[in-house]
């Protein structure tokens, strides 16, 4: 296993870099609150193609892998950028696996937004589905069909929450459905669809947990207690340190499971629960002490670190209790339980 960038993945960092620094600065994070979805800023991810890159070639997608998804996600967390990247993509990929060449199409060209409900849907309602409330198209998994369900005009009402996210409850009867597959091909679909925007959603909370750093590192250096600067203090050090080894680790891991993906590895189901569940602690961890060293600025509005302080909390919980997958990890790194 190579981790290492290649020089076209190194190529569309560069260029993702400097398109999210520019395209999502913090005054456009603000104003696109509180729903967190920002339409003129979509369009353009969709002109670079950024939700369709995981698509092959042959249906109109960028022929590329997990790991490029990878790196657009974790440049979209740094820059904590209103779009529905992860979801689009990753429903996106799901549509080209198992949906009719004319809603691939529609996805590809940005016609529709897809999203995937990571929950299957009870009583009749898909609930607390990531960007449902800006998508037109929700993949969601009702007893062991796959159904594509169209929104028309959009009906969702967001559920108000700390990160800013469109989260909302869908209903199936809400418009026209398509079955995309029945059986036990349907669940294992949607249970890869969930591996991977887990995948991907740890690479995002790594670039949330990467500028929280940053952010952090700047103020140690500018605030002063006692006419000294508290960047010079050992606890301040010490806790910097602690973040910045976490986060390489939360890094490495999240690469791996995205390379995992790409590479059909039996455990990539596992290896993306444990990357959202370490990339999710380093994330809240980094920005909460972050947060800490600004003293009681940190909690103002006019300071940046609490957009990342609130995301590091809140985008985790969209994928359920995070106790519950931890009690499950054992079982699955032994193999008594399909993940």
């Amino acid at each position: 296993m190579n981790l290492d960038f290649t020089d076209d993945q190194e190529a569309l960092r560069a260029a993702l870099r400097e398109f999210f620094q520019k395209e999502s600065p913090p005054q456009t994070v603000r104003a696109a609150e509180p729903l967190g979805f920002d339409a003129v800023l979509w369009h353009k991810a969709v002109e670079l193609g950024l939700g369709s890159i995981a698509i092959p070639e042959n249906r109109g997608g960028g022929g590329a892998g997990f790991v490029e998804l990878a790196i657009a996600a974790e440049l979209l967390g740094r820059s904590l950028a209103p779009v529905p990247l992860i979801e689009a993509a990753v429903a996106n990929a799901l549509l080209a696996a198992a949906a009719p060449e004319a809603l691939v199409a529609a996805a590809v060209a940005g016609e529709s937004l897809a999203t995937l409900a990571l929950h299957p849907a009870a009583g009749g309602v898909a609930r607390l589905v990531p960007a449902g409330a800006v998508a037109d198209l929700v993949l969601v998994l009702r007893d062991e069909e796959l159904l594509a369900v169209r929104l028309p005009g959009r009906p969702a009402v967001a559920v108000p929450n700390l990160g800013a996210m469109p989260v909302a409850d869908c209903p199936l009867d809400a418009g026209e459905t398509t079955v995309l597959a029945k059986g036990p091909e349907a669940v294992a679909l949607h249970r890869d669809a969930v591996h991977q925007w887990r995948s991907l959603t740890g690479a995002a909370l790594v670039g949330i947990a990467s500028r929280a750093l940053e952010i952090g590192v700047d103020y140690v250096k500018q605030r002063r207690a006692f006419d000294t600067l508290i960047g010079g203090f050992q606890s301040v050090q010490h806790r910097l340190a602690d973040n910045a080894t976490a986060l390489e680790g939360a890094r490495l891991l999240a690469y791996k499971a995205a390379w995992a993906h790409d590479v059909d590895l039996p455990a990539a189901g596992t290896l993306s629960t444990m990357s959202l569940l370490f990339a999710a602690e380093t994330a809240f961890t980094t920005a909460s002490d972050s947060l800490h060293f600004h003293g009681g600025y940190g909690y103002t509005l006019e300071y940046d670190i609490q957009l990342y302080f609130r995301r590091a909390k809140a985008w985790p919980m969209v994928a359920g209790d995070r106790r519950a997958a931890y009690a499950e990890l054992p079982h699955r790194l032994s193999g008594a339980t399909e993940g």
